[in-house]
């Protein structure tokens, strides 16, 4: 069985490096540390819900999108 991709990790690693925003940067800017934007992006951590809310009003980006339940950026 072929184990599925983690859309989120690499939805929120296109959003940063698309941003030309460091992880320490990003950290920064939402307030976390940045080894958990490196836990999510490696797939390693799933954020919650207010982590997710925040992401995406930071990307300004659907959650739909930023999971992987869309390809559409914008809902």
């Amino acid at each position: 069985m072929e184990t599925k991709k983690n859309k989120f990790a690499e939805r929120l690693h296109e959003l940063r490096e698309e941003r030309h925003l460091s992880k320490i940067e990003l950290a920064k800017e939402l307030n976390i540390s940045d080894a958990c934007i490196s836990r999510w992006e490696n797939g390693l951590r799933i954020p919650n819900i207010d982590s997710i809310l925040l992401l995406c009003q930071y990307f300004g980006c659907s959650a739909d999108y930023l999971i992987g339940l869309s390809d559409f950026y914008y809902e």
